[in-house]
């Protein structure tokens, strides 16, 4: 915890807090914390997240050290909602579309920044940003630009690659990756606009015919409104669930169709995380109504994700097994010396 820009008589305090959010399964609000403790009291924990900024960097001075950094590394972004089907008082909360719910909902957005190895497989969260336009403005385009144009000219990572979703392929990313000189894999939504040469009209993207060389090699194309002349290799991918993807890159040398799938698979890691977070951390359940409270509640989430999976690797486990072996030695104890006793007649 000495990477943390906390006082010293608070940093106590936010170890236990990330420990409660780490050993709790179902209840992770202050009360239940502070019922817990004889060591701090529900308005000290209270005070901690409504008074101190627990931010972005702090994480990533934590995390920096367990990274396997490799010049072939990917960036993946994207971003996930927490949901707040409730929260009528808590600020940050909007209406905003859930990728996962396939519906717009009431909750927090996350843009996050996740760093993969792909020889080894393994990721790890090293930037993010809370959606709040109301409050800073920033779109979730902006906050990506801002995260990517830190993680090159700041943080100064090795990568070769950046994923993204569609809901990220605008051509004002697109254009800062290649400005970057980095190269990106992107899926295009079906009805985005594309022209095979200068004389064809634009078509959907979805009506483009495709020879056999093509569906192989992919297909050369000028997407609507991006400078003349710009040309991206279009890859269209085919699932079992009869779901057709369209992949855009501006790596032209790129021939291989499922050399094109097998990076594009590693965008899922960047879910897994979102998945985690919310199954592992308690990360949606804090009932802190200040805006403040709810941005250190989620930046004590990811501190938690990052301990867990430092653990995980360390002892060859996943994540989920390493939380549910919490409660081994709970389980031994009840069945060894119940403090409810089961009398069956």
């Amino acid at each position: 915890m000495k990477t943390l820009t906390l006082s010293e008589k608070k940093q106590p305090l936010f170890s236990d807090y990330c420990q409660f959010l780490l050993a709790s399964f179902h209840n992770f609000t202050q009360t239940y914390f502070a019922d817990h403790t004889d060591r701090w009291s529900h308005d000290q924990l209270n005070r901690l997240l409504r008074e101190e900024r627990i931010s972005a960097g702090d994480l990533w001075r934590s995390v920096r050290n367990d990274i396997d950094f490799t010049p072939d590394g990917y960036l993946l972004f994207d971003d996930t909602v927490i949901s707040k089907p409730y929260a009528k008082k808590i600020a940050s909360v909007r209406r905003q579309w859930s990728g996962s719910e396939k519906r717009v909902i009431e909750g927090i957005g996350i843009v996050t920044c996740v760093y993969v190895n792909p020889k080894t497989q393994a990721y790890w969260i090293i930037d993010y940003r809370i959606y709040d336009v109301d409050r800073d403005g920033k779109t979730k385009l902006e906050h990506l630009l801002e995260m990517l144009r830190n993680a090159h000219f700041v943080k100064r990572l090795p990568f070769q690659t950046v994923l993204i979703d569609a809901w990220y392929a605008s051509m004002k990313v697109m254009k800062v990756i290649e400005a970057l000189d980095k190269v990106y894999y992107a899926p295009v939504k079906c009805n985005r606009l594309v022209s095979t040469s200068v004389e064809t009209p634009y078509q959907r993207i979805e009506t483009l015919t495709w020879t056999l060389a093509e569906a192989t090699c992919g297909q050369l194309v000028h997407i609507k409104r991006f400078p003349k002349g710009h040309q991206v290799k279009v890859f269209r991918l085919a699932s079992d669930s009869r779901r057709t993807e369209y992949i855009a890159t501006n790596d032209l040398s790129q021939c291989d169709v499922e050399a094109t799938q097998q990076k594009c698979r590693l965008r899922w890691k960047i879910e897994q995380l979102h998945r985690e977070l919310k199954q592992t951390t308690g990360i949606g359940e804090c009932q802190c109504r200040k805006h403040r409270a709810q941005r250190n509640h989620i930046a004590c989430c990811l501190w938690v994700w990052v301990g867990l999976t430092r653990t995980a690797r360390a002892t060859r486990q996943t994540i989920y097994q390493l939380k549910e072996s919490l409660l081994d030695d709970y389980i031994r104890q009840q069945l060894l010396k119940p403090v409810v006793s089961l009398n069956i007649a």
